[in-house]
């Protein structure tokens, strides 16, 4: 058995402790999402007010990137890992993960968000 000083072992302990102390919500559980009604809600949430989105009518924006082959991109807004679950997260609360984003929260549901994550995905 392997023995590790104290000071270490202390520190692994208080970091696995405060791993679960996160008070933002819970993140948007991964699944499949309807892209036709994810389609639909970007239409509904006039999404196309400031993005250029295929498929979506009307939405020739340009206050915000065009989202042509977003399922092609590695990253969202520059730094968050473009994959469902964190996608979701920030069609619900774009502002919580990168502070002084331009990109409002428009009141998406957690459902929604996994609906509109699921049509993204198909733009390639």
């Amino acid at each position: 058995m392997r023995v590790f000083p104290l000071p270490i072992a202390v520190a692994a302990v208080l970091c696995a402790a405060l791993a679960g102390c996160d008070n933002r919500a819970a993140p948007v559980p991964v699944g499949a999402g309807d892209a036709a009604l994810g389609k639909r809600l970007m239409e509904q949430y006039q999404c196309g007010a400031c993005h250029a989105i295929p498929g979506v009518g009307a939405a020739t924006g340009t206050a915000g990137p065009p989202l042509d082959k977003f399922g092609r991109r590695s990253y969202i807004a520059g730094r968050i890992p473009n994959l469902p679950g964190p996608l979701a997260d920030w069609l619900v609360d774009p502002p919580s993960l990168k502070p002084g984003t331009m990109m409002p929260n428009v009141g998406v549901s957690r459902a929604e968000a996994r609906h509109m994550a699921a049509y993204l995905a198909t733009l390639r």
